[in-house]
């Protein structure tokens, strides 16, 4: 028997569109998919939870206790870590998985005034760091009003805090500097005289207290630069130029300490800037023996 005819009006039958074939062609790849995705999302939720209590494990965090500083100078009498990890923002410890670690613990030591250098870092496990550091050494201090200012043989100002009355009497004096320092502790003064004065008493050293020194300062009414150095007994001495700004046929700085080394206890002022027979002196540009 024949079928009786489709209606006019009666809808076909729906065929599955592209979007249902590949769902239904794919359903066990995309389980796999959804699957991985919230063990993903549940592991995400969990080191939200958990992550600030593993990293704060004393095994994964280091600890400032941890670390240790060597290198640190006698004369500085600072907390010299804490200071540097406190300055960092490192006081409350620093990740051992943060690939930055070596290069923030380098930055923040090199950033304190007392640090010339940071020579190495060796961060240890379990959480432990060891820094190498070489220290600024003061040479002299600067006469400013309301006290001293201490200054390395750069003329870089160190942090004063570390000196007492009587520590910093044992340094030579600078006097006759009419600037202040432009910059921070830990930088240069930014005063040529500051420098050359600097220069001067590194050169002396040990002499200048054998000598009975107290006090160098820039003679008056000479240009360049001459130096004069004072003695506990108020005796004068003309230094001339500070070390490496010797004039052409001016004693070397090497030469004129020889001859302080030698000077008599008595006298009132005596002029090294005078070479003597023999004694070496600094070059005349242009002259005989100057390079070609």
């Amino acid at each position: 028997m024949p079928a009786p005819p489709r209606r006019r009006d009666q809808p076909p039958e729906p065929t599955p569109n592209a979007a249902a074939r590949f769902i239904d062609e794919h359903r066990a790849g995309l389980g796999a998919i959804v699957v991985l995705a919230a063990l993903a999302g549940g592991a995400w939720m969990a080191w939200s939870r958990l992550g600030d209590r593993v990293r704060g494990h004393a095994d994964l965090v280091l600890d400032p206790d941890a670390v240790v500083l060597e290198g640190v100078a006698p004369w500085v009498r600072a907390d010299l870590k804490m200071e540097a990890l406190r300055d960092a923002s490192l006081a409350d410890g620093l990740p051992l998985d943060d690939p930055e670690i070596v290069r923030r613990l380098a930055r923040a030591f090199d950033m304190h005034p007392w640090v010339r250098e940071v020579v190495g870092v060796e961060v240890r496990h379990p959480a432990a760091a060891v820094v190498h550091v070489r220290c600024r050494e003061p040479v002299a201090m600067v006469g400013v009003p309301g006290g001293l200012l201490a200054v390395d043989a750069d003329g870089v100002v160190l942090p004063s805090g570390d000196f007492s009355a009587e520590s910093a009497a044992a340094y030579p004096k600078v006097a006759g500097i009419a600037t202040g320092p432009r910059g921070a502790v830990g930088f240069p003064w930014g005063d040529p005289l500051v420098e050359q004065a600097a220069a001067l008493a590194a050169a002396l050293g040990p002499d200048w207290s054998r000598l009975g020194l107290v006090e160098c300062r820039p003679a008056a009414g000479r240009q360049p630069t001459a130096w004069e150095l004072v003695s506990d007994t108020g005796r004068t001495i003309v230094f001339g130029s500070a070390p490496g700004h010797e004039q052409a046929g001016e004693p070397t700085a090497a030469a004129k300490i020889g001859r302080l080394r030698g000077l008599p206890a008595d006298g009132d002022r005596i002029d090294l800037t005078t070479p003597t027979a023999g004694e070496p002196a600094a070059a005349i540009p242009g002259g005989p023996g100057a390079a070609r």
